[in-house]
């Protein structure tokens, strides 16, 4: 099966780190860009075949997203499972894990992951159900990162946890508005060695209740104006550079 990545970030970073996958390119009719130029230069270099089609066919295959002229038509990807989780693990000495309860808006996820990618996390696991897919959406708005930080969809999120707990000893923190503490209030590395998991839930729903259960402790972000919450990948970009800074300090 195939399936589509548009946008030159995404098309960048196919080629730095998986170009086997892609089967062809298409190019927007008369479009002089440089990067674009660039990136064109590489994939004749590489064999690729590049094919020049008009601007409203992108349009419509990107369902009039801001593909920059280019889109590509890739193998698919090979998906990570619970399974992986162990080798995952075992590739970073302290690793930092995000977890996505119920985000369901393919934007939302893929500026997730940009934000995980620029915060030094190691690996995002999601459910099965009630979670976006990794999408050309999920996957442009990422800007490259959906291929540089592994995204493992796991069918029972609440037994995920668990195993992360009982065979690799992550510390796991929630994020809720009802929590006691807040997010700087908080010491993440109460034990420098342990690795970490940030367990993020839907914007208004928050995490479900099985979800919640399973963390070790819960933390909020205070909010000093009107408004009740945070889209989640902004509650996530805040929460995640409040670890990085913890963990330089």
């Amino acid at each position: 099966m195939s399936e589509t990545v548009y946008g030159i970030h995404a098309i960048e970073a196919l080629l730095a780190r998986a170009p086997e996958r892609i089967i062809e390119v298409f190019i927007a009719k008369g479009r002089e860009d440089k990067r674009l130029t660039a990136v064109v230069c590489e994939l004749e270099q590489l064999g690729l075949p590049v094919k020049v089609t008009n601007r409203q066919w992108l349009d419509e295959k990107t369902r009039n997203g801001v593909h920059q002229g280019i889109l590509a038509l890739v193998k698919q990807s090979r998906g990570y499972q619970e399974n992986d989780i162990p080798l995952l693990m075992q590739q970073s000495k302290q690793p930092v894990i995000l977890i996505l309860d119920g985000v369901t808006d393919p934007h939302n996820l893929g500026a997730c992951i940009r934000t995980a990618d620029a915060s030094g996390v190691d690996l995002i696991i999601v459910p099965k159900d009630r979670s976006a897919p990794l999408n050309s959406t999920a996957q442009k708005v990422a800007c490259g990162a959906a291929e540089s930080v592994p995204v493992v969809r796991v069918t029972n999120l609440a037994r995920t946890m668990r195993m992360l707990q009982d065979e690799f000893q992550v510390w796991i923190v929630g994020t809720a508005g009802e929590a006691d503490k807040t997010l700087y209030q908080t010491d993440f590395y109460k034990t420098s060695s342990i690795p970490l998991a940030l367990v993020m839930g839907a914007e208004g729903e928050g995490m479900r209740r099985l979800t919640k259960e399973h963390c070790d402790e819960l933390v909020s972000i205070p909010m000093a104006g009107i408004v009740s919450s945070l889209n989640v990948s902004v509650a996530t970009g805040i929460c995640l550079f409040e670890i990085v800074r913890q963990k330089n300090k």
